[in-house]
């Protein structure tokens, strides 16, 4: 059974940076588009940033271009999302994704697999 385990959340002031990790229990991590998601208080859940098989192509919500960077380590079966320039609006719980889909998918519902998520808290 394939799982996903995140880490690295945690409470950090304005302006500073987090590094998440996201760590897929299979064999052919190889094969599988990572993304990330978030869900802030009351709102829904949106997509933050994927990196597809190979690091080919990578995605970004336009809320976060500039500020977070998304990276993968096949041998490592792991994905990475560091955050820079962190804002108090990027408070939200952070959810890792993975699927084995052609081409990066901007809606949850189109993801095999979900990580328990990782509480991120930006303070003033």
């Amino acid at each position: 059974q394939v799982q996903l385990v995140e880490s690295g959340g945690g409470l950090v002031q304005a302006g500073g940076s987090l590094r998440l990790s996201c760590a897929l229990s299979s064999r052919v991590f190889e094969q599988y588009i990572m993304s990330w998601f978030r869900q802030a208080p009351g709102k829904e859940r949106e997509f933050v940033s994927a990196i597809t098989q190979g690091s080919h192509v990578t995605a970004y919500a336009d809320s976060v271009k500039g500020r977070f960077t998304i990276s993968r380590d096949d041998a490592k079966n792991s994905a990475f999302l560091q955050m820079h320039n962190l804002k108090p609006e990027d408070t939200a719980v952070y959810y890792c994704a993975a699927d084995r889909s052609v081409g990066i998918k901007r809606d949850e519902y189109d993801h095999d697999y979900w990580g328990q998520g990782t509480q991120i808290t930006v303070s003033t």
